[in-house]
């Protein structure tokens, strides 16, 4: 197989790199460099990564390239508060174990504007008392955003940890959670105050 086409989209924190292959999106990452994402592309899937121009874009090349293409332009809607088309993507996790896939499919379920323990996550996909290895399945989130895992807090009603394949420090990705959260309309602390911990 040739190379995954892959672009980059204008977010307000930053770029949002996204690829796609002939089955569906196969990576989107928020805080990533090209270099970092096309690592990661290449180690997970063994292919390269093309990457695509606006203008490339507007003319998709294969099923890899309209899957990129209305990907591409279900996420900018999606950053613009329209992320009604997000769910109707077709997605690529065939290189994620069926554990990861049950985790992340839970995942993409929580709508728009709700949060779910990672407790609350393994009770859904009938796996009571496996939050601790929900949160490495969510940890390992190839798919971040059109996957929401901003939207999987601490049981506690805290942030919790945010990972996926990003790049950053703990705090801005900590930060980049509550942001997403806030533009969804939901605020959600950081952490409990000694006084709430004490309740």
């Amino acid at each position: 197989m040739g190379p995954i086409p892959a672009t980059v989209i204008d977010a307000p924190w930053g770029p949002v790199h996204l690829a796609a292959t002939e089955v569906g999106v196969a990576a989107v990452d928020l805080m990533a460099t090209d270099a970092t994402f096309s690592d990661g592309i290449v180690r997970r899937l063994g292919r390269t990564v093309a990457w695509v121009d606006d203008a490339e874009r507007a003319s998709p090349v294969g099923p890899a390239g309209r899957n990129l293409r209305v990907a591409a332009a279900a996420l900018a809607r999606a950053l613009d508060g329209d992320d009604s088309g997000l769910h109707r993507l077709s997605l690529d996790l065939a290189d994620r174990p069926s554990w990861d896939r049950a985790v992340l499919g839970a995942v993409r379920a929580v709508p728009r504007g709700a949060t779910r323990s990672y407790g609350q996550i393994a009770r859904a996909i009938g796996r009571p008392g496996a939050a601790r290895a929900v949160g490495g399945a969510v940890g390992r989130n190839p798919i971040g955003y059109i996957i929401p895992c901003h939207r999987v807090i601490a049981g506690d009603g805290t942030l919790g940890g945010y990972g996926g394949g990003w790049w950053g420090d703990r705090d801005r990705l900590l930060e980049l959670k509550a942001e997403l959260l806030a533009l969804e309309g939901r605020i959600v602390r950081r952490s409990l105050s000694h006084a709430d911990r004490g309740r």
